[in-house]
């Protein structure tokens, strides 16, 4: 059971970097896709609530891969 625990431990920083790229997709894409319906500018809205989704995430997991310095 402990090493359970540690693994769990250590996988925190990588599980929340993935969640991060996916909730920022998610959420900045579904914004996209609002805007382009409320102001007639499809695809545009989604495609930059996806790109700056991307963008978010990745950053996201770059922080948590370099750690504090």
């Amino acid at each position: 059971m402990r090493a359970f625990h540690e693994n769990v431990q250590r996988a925190g920083p990588a599980a929340t970097a993935s969640y991060s790229l996916i909730g920022g997709i998610l959420l900045l894409g579904g914004l996209g896709y609002v805007a382009d319906n409320a102001w007639g500018t499809s695809p545009w809205g989604l495609l930059i609530g996806l790109g700056l989704g991307i963008v978010s995430g990745f950053y996201a997991i770059v922080k948590s891969t370099l750690g504090p310095r």
